[in-house]
């Protein structure tokens, strides 16, 4: 059988994921990306071949002159309506292209959630040739706000405005990052930040347990540590899947982020319609101890997954992202490592090498290596990661 993987830079969910999960699944792969000497050096043995993966045609043309497809597949949030619509083209499983564009478009998220009377958030778009000065003035959007590409990803320029000056200003730098894209202005909506992850085969809809992530100070929104939350209350889970229900959004894996506010009320900041990233898929599968990216596969492969995943329900775990706080060389981190101490399993991995020279983004491309942490006891987790990093240093040196 033969999977096609669209795919844009070189990612750990794929490379050490996916890819592996195919292959123990006997899957031909072929990997379709923009960027094909990139995968070639990442994973050396896979047939990677090149393709415009951002337009749906091009990658509808390029299956079809090669061999037959069996599943289209993406874990990218840029490439999800393409491969569904590919999917769909070949009748093949797959998300609804309307539900991965929903996911996608935070503009039209926002719209349709309102229309289905699921819930409003007071928001408004920003088309790339409108004067923010005048959506500023009349958008009825109140302040505090968040100013975000409209189909961004990973808080990449989303930046919070407390009043009509911010808000100008906040456009202006981020027009000028990304000339030619829409941005999306809405009320910021308070509260602790969680996240819930789901697995689906459009018949039954497994809750994986979520993260509950503490963010850099504002006006930014880094996502600095995720610690990992088994079950949330059951009227706060119901209120989540109600409004992915209301979205479509029920096939394959999903990863979603919202708040839970003072009065319980669980409100979505964005749905990102793939597996979690940065790792924490990678720590989700030993965490539940599921062949977690082998079921995704098998979804797109017109499988049912198991009534029952058989996870693991005792389980601990943190990671922490050490970040850059300035722009700069990296002169000084630690090596990959993997230690075993007090029950708690950690990994750390290095995510920029000695030497290299990056500007400050302020996003999770700041981010200089991950720790992971699993057990079965949330305080030997905390203590097992806050021991490592009061061990370790990481310099940026000016």
């Amino acid at each position: 059988m033969r999977l096609y993987l669209l795919a844009l830079k070189p990612t750990d969910s794929v490379t050490e994921g996916f890819l592996p999960a195919a292959a123990r699944l006997g899957l031909a792969v072929t990997l379709l990306t923009d960027r094909p000497e990139a995968h070639r050096q990442a994973v050396p043995h896979a047939e990677v071949l090149e393709c415009d993966v951002r337009d749906f045609r091009a990658v509808i043309s390029r299956i079809a002159t090669h061999h037959a497809p069996d599943a289209v597949f993406t874990n990218s949030d840029h490439l999800q309506t393409q491969a569904a619509l590919a999917a769909d083209y070949f009748g093949l499983p797959g998300k609804p292209w309307q539900a991965a564009l929903r996911a996608k478009d935070k503009a039209q998220m926002r719209r349709h959630l309102a229309a289905t009377g699921a819930d409003t958030v007071r928001s408004a778009e920003l088309g790339p040739a409108q004067d923010p000065a005048v959506l500023a003035r009349a958008s009825g959007v109140p302040y505090p706000c968040v100013v975000k590409p409209r189909e961004g990803v990973a808080s990449e320029d989303v930046v919070l405005a407390d009043g009509p000056e911010e808000l100008v200003a906040h456009c202006a730098e981020t027009r000028a990052r990304r000339p030619g894209e829409a941005l999306v202005v809405e009320e910021y909506l308070s509260g602790q930040l969680f996240t819930l992850e789901t697995l689906g085969d459009g018949r039954v809809r497994h809750v994986l347990g979520g993260f509950r992530t503490e963010l850099s100070p504002p006006p930014h929104f880094i996502e600095e540590r995720m610690t990992f939350v088994r079950a949330y209350p059951e009227a706060v889970t119901e209120q989540v899947l109600a409004q992915l229900d209301a979205l479509g959004v029920g096939f394959g894996a999903c990863h979603t982020e919202f708040v839970v506010g003072a009065d319980g009320r669980a409100r979505l900041i964005e749905v990102n319609y793939r597996a979690i990233g940065d790792q924490c898929d990678l720590l989700l599968a030993e965490l539940l101890d599921v062949p977690l990216f082998a079921h995704v596969l098998r979804t797109h492969l017109g499988e049912p997954l198991p009534a029952d995943l058989g996870a693991r329900a005792d389980g601990a775990a943190r990671l922490e992202y050490p970040c850059a706080d300035r722009a700069g060389t990296l002169t000084a981190a630690p090596e990959a490592t993997d230690l075993a101490v007090d029950g708690v399993r950690l990994a750390y991995r290095p995510l920029r090498a000695l030497g290299e020279r990056h500007a400050l983004h302020r996003t999770n491309r700041d981010f200089l290596g991950v720790v992971r942490a699993t057990g079965t006891d949330q305080t030997a987790v905390d203590r097992a990661v806050d021991d490592f990093l009061g061990a370790h240093r990481w310099e940026i040196t000016p």
